[in-house]
């Protein structure tokens, strides 16, 4: 295992919905911004914008690498404005694995330099929790980062 391979964030859930569910939450911008964000705009093909505004001042922005539905997605990711890590530098790949009546969702995120990696861990921490709850038809609540009336 390279370096970068084991400096890479990796998440793993059991979620309580099937591939087909969850996909749509990775690619379509209304449901995107049930568990992440306030506004989102995604092209979801190889070469299409992946873009999530948090606030005012928090902006996630790459392309989408490979979309493969309803089993896999990957895209680059950076925020506008970062010096850090400005979009597209890094690497996001979730995978969606039917496991009985749900599915093993894996996310690997590649590629970010060594002091954003712990806002980055802590942001996933965050997240694929709340794309769980989504996924299986709840409320995950409002995002904790976007800040009301400030998008």
């Amino acid at each position: 295992m390279t370096v970068e391979e084991r400096s890479a964030i990796r998440r793993e859930i059991r979620v309580k919905a099937r591939p087909e569910t969850i996909f749509p939450l990775l690619t379509d911008p209304s449901r995107m911004i049930r568990w992440k964000g306030a506004l989102a705009e995604l092209d979801p093909r190889a070469g299409g914008i992946y873009r999530v505004q948090f606030n005012s001042r928090d902006i996630v922005r790459g392309t989408y690498v490979e979309v493969e539905r309803p089993r896999r997605v990957v895209f680059t990711w950076g925020w506008e404005g970062s010096g850090a890590v400005p979009p597209g530098s890094s690497t996001v790949e979730i995978t969606l694995t039917p496991d009985g009546d749900g599915t093993i969702v894996r996310l690997v995120h590649r590629d970010l330099p060594e002091e954003a990696r712990a806002k980055h861990v802590q942001g996933w921490d965050l997240y694929i929790p709340r794309l769980a709850i989504a996924a299986a038809g709840g409320d995950p609540g409002p995002d904790p980062n976007v800040e009301a009336g400030k998008v």
